[in-house]
């Protein structure tokens, strides 16, 4: 069985180097959008908290990275996340292609005015 990470540095440093630098970018970005967070693991992936509260996570599978919660958002803004809509609450982003990563800041910023 793998072992447990418990930190997001720990959790980055064990996906693959190409991947590493993905999520080391949207870390970052999420950071920006979201100065005030802490971070944590929860559910086993990154966790980005506000005021102690769980806000944004993201993680790495073998084909995406997929970040969750998807915020309300007005139309111009869901048919910019239609191509990577993955059920109800999840974005999927595929290695193999850009990760949008001014589209993921926006989605955290707008995720702190919600529920922040």
């Amino acid at each position: 069985m793998a072992e447990q990470v418990t930190t997001v540095d720990e959790y980055i440093a064990s996906r693959p180097a190409d991947v590493q630098q993905m999520l080391s970018e949207i870390r970052s970005r999420l950071r920006s959008a979201l100065p005030e967070a802490g971070e944590t693991i929860s559910y086993g992936i990154p966790t980005m908290t506000l005021h102690g509260k769980h806000l944004v996570y993201f993680g790495a599978w073998k084909h995406h990275i997929a970040v969750y919660p998807i915020p309300a958002a007005d139309l111009a803004f869901e048919q910019e996340i239609a191509p990577y809509r993955a059920g109800q609450g999840t974005l999927r982003f595929p290695l193999r292609k850009p990760i949008p990563y001014d589209l993921i800041q926006r989605l955290a910023t707008l995720l702190a005015e919600q529920r922040g």
